[in-house]
């Protein structure tokens, strides 16, 4: 029904920066809120940002200052601007977008496969 694809990953100095993107796909009736999880080794996943479908946003007091969470609705796209990258940033970060289909409009929460952040010097 729904696909979620992340892009951006990669390998960055400590300091440098990063732009990761999410791009929905299928029988999309309307997207609600979208976020960005991550997952470090040996931890559990957090909610790194979050935009609600007014704009709203919510961040992680970790990368508050540093990063940036925006969305395009006419592209269905989610967009995580990431700069003055920790080492403590690496983990894999995944794309959530809560999505209303036009076989079943109530809103349903779906994840994309990740994208691998990397931040070592």
């Amino acid at each position: 029904q729904v696909q979620l694809v992340e892009s951006g990953g990669g390998l960055v100095q400590p300091g440098g920066s990063l732009r990761l993107s999410c791009a929905a796909s299928g029988s999309i009736c309307s997207i609600n809120a979208m976020g960005w999880y991550r997952q470090a080794p040996g931890k559990q996943r957090e909610l790194v940002a979050a935009i609600t479908s007014g704009g709203s946003t919510n961040y992680a007091d970790s990368v508050k200052g540093r990063f940036t969470i925006s969305r395009d609705n006419a592209k269905n796209t989610v967009y995580l601007q990431m700069n003055c990258l920790k080492l403590e940033d690496t983990a894999v970060y995944y794309c959530n977008a809560d999505v209303a289909t036009w076989g079943r409009r109530v809103g349903y929460d779906y994840w994309g496969q990740g994208t691998q952040v990397t931040v070592s010097s």
